[in-house]
């Protein structure tokens, strides 16, 4: 990536005259944060949703899987859209979004409501997911790049983490509604800064038809990838699933519109590095999930020590990432990442050793240890992907690297179920924490070896993404 002066900025820059925009900064990790508790904050509110909606638990679960497919599924077809339309409109319709399709679940008077607004606040989600790392990219200038991405891309994973515990207190006090309103008042801050802080820019348009066929093709594939991953540890259907997905994205793949994402992807050389936040997110949901099931199932600890127990994580991510941001403006983006990534292999490996007899002690200081290579991972790797995209694509590669992330979180669990049942009896335990550690240390080779840029692919339109310097 070519060095910029302080004053020099790249087409759709908000910093502008040197003068950066830390509130903005704040705004995407806020609704980074909130995007991020509500893929898991629900869950835990399942049983009572079932009880005063009466249906049955399996029709509940669409509270969650409502929101959670249309997260998925649009991220790619949003990007490309994003790319095209001003920013400051589209964070404030995606806020306003989100926040009234919080406020419609709670007063959802049966089950169909409560689903159809989930819907509809994925696809507000997806557009978040997206805006945030391009927000707080554009918000600085390129020399502090780090110590900005490392804002959202701490407190993203820290609401995914915290949000059983949050939802759990809510539930308590409050009831299964607090669960969706909770959310409401940080996107009316969030509303209300970007109101103020934002330069007016271009306005929305609506997709042209093009878009309307990435949305079904990538839409139906990656839902159809996402409910496979979810039913693998239950169902044998998901393996057909998994196969009806592949020509939807196949063929997006090939055609207009998936050929410029694969384009700017090669372009800056950047697949390396998004396989490694894809394996460190399977890597850090299959510990989540192991380590919590085998406390509580094998172990007979209680439901307060285990929560407490996995807040180690979390704990040790929030400490590291603003340190994180700081040594990657200051040493470079990608030897902070490879430092973060080892880190987090090491404590994962750490727990094989404990076998079956843990102590949450034991856990916890090894929960800790990977939590700070997460922390000092996540800033720089946003910020060498992002850094790395060519400016008229930003939220293109924005929209790829959440996929990444998001298909882990999901994939972690389901391949640690996998490894648990084939191992079998007392050895399952430690299959799962191999994977979830051997998932991680893939990623630090990966995030090490420099990719080889190639030329983008070439088409008939104008969206072929340039090529772009290696940051």
């Amino acid at each position: 990536m070519t060095r910029h002066s302080p004053g020099s900025q790249q087409p759709g820059h908000i910093a502008v005259g040197g003068e950066d925009r830390w509130l903005l900064v704040a705004v995407a990790g806020l609704l980074s944060f909130v995007a991020m508790l509500d893929m898991n904050i629900v869950n835990v509110a399942l049983a009572d949703i079932a009880d005063g909606l009466h249906v049955s638990a399996a029709t509940a679960q669409w509270a969650v899987l409502g929101y959670q497919l249309p997260v998925v599924a649009l991220l790619l077809p949003v990007g490309r859209w994003l790319d095209g339309v001003g920013m400051r409109s589209a964070l404030l319709v995606a806020t306003a979004g989100f926040g009234l399709c919080s406020a419609l679940a709670a007063a959802a008077p049966w089950a169909s409501w409560l689903i159809a607004a989930r819907l509809a606040q994925g696809a507000f989600g997806a557009a978040l997911f997206v805006l945030m790392p391009v927000l707080a990219l554009r918000s600085v200038r390129p020399e502090l790049r780090g110590r900005a991405m490392s804002v959202p891309a701490t407190l993203g994973p820290l609401g995914a983490v915290t949000g059983p515990a949050v939802g759990g207190l809510l539930l308590d006090h409050l009831g299964w509604c607090a669960v969706f309103l909770v959310k409401i008042p940080f996107c009316l801050l969030a509303l209300v800064v970007a109101w103020r802080a934002m330069p007016r820019d271009g306005g929305l348009r609506m997709p042209d038809r093009r878009s309307a066929a990435d949305v079904l093709l990538v839409g139906s594939g990656m839902a159809a990838l996402l409910l496979a991953l979810t039913l693998a540890p239950g169902s044998p259907g998901w393996l057909v699933l998994a196969l009806a997905a592949v020509p939807p994205l196949w063929w997006w793949l090939r055609g207009p519109g998936g050929r410029p994402v694969a384009g700017a992807l090669r372009a800056t050389g950047l697949i390396r590095a998004h396989t490694a936040v894809l394996a460190l997110a399977a890597g850090f949901a299959a510990m989540h999930y192991v380590v919590a099931l085998h406390l509580q199932r094998d172990d007979g600890v209680s439901a307060t020590t285990t929560g407490l127990t996995v807040l180690a994580f979390p704990l040790g991510m929030g400490l590291a990432g603003p340190l994180g941001g700081r040594l990657a403006d200051w040493c470079g983006t990608r030897p902070l990442a490879v430092i973060g990534a080892a880190l987090t292999a090491a404590g994962l490996l750490l727990l094989l050793p404990l076998g079956r007899d843990w102590s949450p002690v034991d856990v916890a200081w090894r929960l800790v240890l990977a939590g700070v290579g997460m922390g000092l991972n996540g800033g720089p790797t946003q910020a060498l992907v992002m850094g790395a995209a060519p400016p008229d694509r930003t939220a293109t590669v924005g929209s790829s690297v959440q996929l990444a992330r998001s298909l882990g979180f999901t994939l972690g669990p389901a391949l640690a179920t996998a490894a648990w049942g084939l191992a079998g009896g007392d050895s399952g335990v430690t299959a799962g924490l191999a994977l979830a550690a051997v998932a991680a240390c893939i990623a630090v080779p990966l995030l090490a070896l420099h990719g080889r840029r190639s030329a983008p692919v070439p088409e008939n339109t104008t969206d072929a993404a340039p090529a772009a310097h290696r940051p």
